[in-house]
């Protein structure tokens, strides 16, 4: 019988702590409310992840890696597209595309990426269902759930921390204007500069980190660090109109300003 519930009665944490626990063998289904999930375990270990959207095959695992070019993998799915994942591992070792670490590695990569995306998701419903495993021409490695738990409840802690600086990811980026301050002598790695190529008063960070393929995690952990470099900072995006509450606001009388103020540290100086 299946187990299903509310992902804001039963989080994914106290989820995977009770496969571990109870050693179960099944999968689970994620539904957020943009994307699904599934996430297989065999005797309480996690051997298989797959986000909805994104290309789970061994071909789509390693282009993502950088393991095969696009030519490459276009080639792989129009010469070998009735091979499974594992006679086509098998064929890529064999002609020295990669190893069996490499492929291991990637897929490993592949399955922790998906899941620690998961802990994120408070919004849902879930679905375990006993000894329904993946397909059987994937590819599947057996982790322990111990530190992907503690990894996963580490990063959940990060983003709440995260949100409280960069609460809404429908306002927009700008680069501050600094004299002498030029971007391309700034030290970034590949997915900052992928997010600074997007940078425009016209592109929300929601958008950004949906052109990148970026999680709510990444994507905020990117823009901090370069609000913190002091690189950028945060605006409202073109052609977004003012909140209700700021155009019922009076304009500001600078004079009056100005008056109250004095007197403010008039009082100050006389405490």
């Amino acid at each position: 019988m299946a187990l299903k519930g509310n992902l804001r009665d039963f989080s994914v944490t106290q989820l995977f702590n009770l496969i571990n626990l109870a050693r179960k063998t099944g999968s689970l289904t994620l539904e957020g409310p943009d994307e699904a999930a599934w996430v297989s375990f065999r005797e309480g270990k996690l051997i298989y992840a797959q986000m909805g959207k994104e290309d789970g095959t061994l071909t789509g695992i390693l282009t993502k890696a950088g393991k095969l070019n696009p030519r490459q993998a276009s080639l792989i799915r129009t010469h070998a597209a009735e091979k499974s994942d594992k006679e086509l591992g098998l064929m890529l070792i064999n002609a020295g595309y990669l190893t069996q670490q490499d492929t291991i590695n990637c897929i490993r990569s592949h399955i922790l990426d998906t899941v620690y995306q998961l802990f994120t998701w408070i919004d849902g419903y879930f679905r375990f269902d006993p000894d329904v495993l993946p397909p059987e021409d994937r590819i599947t490695i057996r982790l322990n759930l111990e530190n992907i738990i503690i990894e996963g409840s580490r990063r959940l802690k990060e983003l709440e921390q995260l949100q409280e600086e960069i609460p809404n990811l429908d306002m927009a980026l700008t680069f501050v204007d600094r004299p002498g301050a030029n971007i391309r002598e700034v030290n970034l790695n590949v997915a900052e500069w992928k997010v600074v190529s997007y940078i425009n008063p016209k592109n929300t960070i929601r958008q950004i980190s949906r052109a990148n393929k970026m999680g709510d995690l990444e994507i905020r952990r990117i823009v901090f660090g370069l609000l913190q470099a002091g690189l950028v900072e945060i605006i409202r995006p073109e052609g977004m109109p003012l909140p209700p509450q700021a155009r019922q606001l009076p304009p500001v009388d600078k004079r009056r300003q100005t008056g109250l103020v004095n007197r403010l540290i008039g009082r100050i100086r006389s405490l």
